[in-house]
């Protein structure tokens, strides 16, 4: 793979997670969120990794565009880019979103960063055209980009009440630890291909 592998024994390999409140843990305790969740479990599997929680609530594609020269300057080996649910809400045109996420997914890789794109599903109401364009657009850009593709960040988690906070769109705590659980062994297995296991 052509991101960073670790310069020497040691070393801790960088994963940003980039994203918008589901990934910056609204209304969740410290370290509870699933970024959080995934370096603490990545970290006890004996891989030597720091997980940079580069979630912002209410983040469009469009806004993680233009923030994406501070998540650059981490140097990510790995980028788990998981935005767009902002934009369905708010029902922008999902060929600017695509634009967004494409442009977003070529500067990360062009800086050496492997990629993990974790795609959103659009609200059924906003119609099967909508729903079709705005699905759609994840497996295009993970197939263009050559990025491995989580098909849906909330998958096991939506629409259960007993995993999400009272607005019924955010995980709680144990909606949480489920997407954590969901993606880890996806990460695990793009984290294992850097090098990131202690000892190599």
């Amino acid at each position: 793979m052509r991101a960073y592998a670790q310069e020497q024994k040691g070393a801790a390999l960088t994963i940003v997670a980039f994203g918008d409140s589901l990934t910056a843990g609204y209304g969740l305790l410290p370290g509870k969120s699933y970024p959080s969740l995934l370096e603490a479990r990545l970290r006890a599997a004996g891989y030597i990794v720091r997980v940079v929680n580069a979630g912002v609530s209410g983040d469009t594609t469009g806004n993680g565009l233009s923030r994406l020269a501070w998540v650059l300057e981490e140097k990510p080996a790995l980028a788990i880019v998981a935005l767009g649910a902002n934009d369905s809400l708010r029902g922008q045109d999902p060929k600017r979103s695509e634009a967004h996420l494409d442009a977003i997914l070529e500067r990360l890789s062009a800086s050496g960063a492997t990629l993990l794109l974790a795609g959103m599903y659009a609200p059924r109401n906003m119609g099967a055209a909508y729903v079709k364009e705005f699905d759609g657009m994840y497996p295009r850009l993970a197939s263009k980009h050559g990025a491995t593709l989580y098909p849906f960040l909330l998958e096991g988690v939506a629409g259960d009440p007993k995993l999400n906070q009272d607005d019924g769109l955010h995980p709680n705590e144990a909606g949480a630890a489920v997407i954590a659980e969901r993606l880890y062994p996806v990460v695990e297995q793009l984290v294992g291909r850097l090098g990131g296991k202690g000892g190599r």
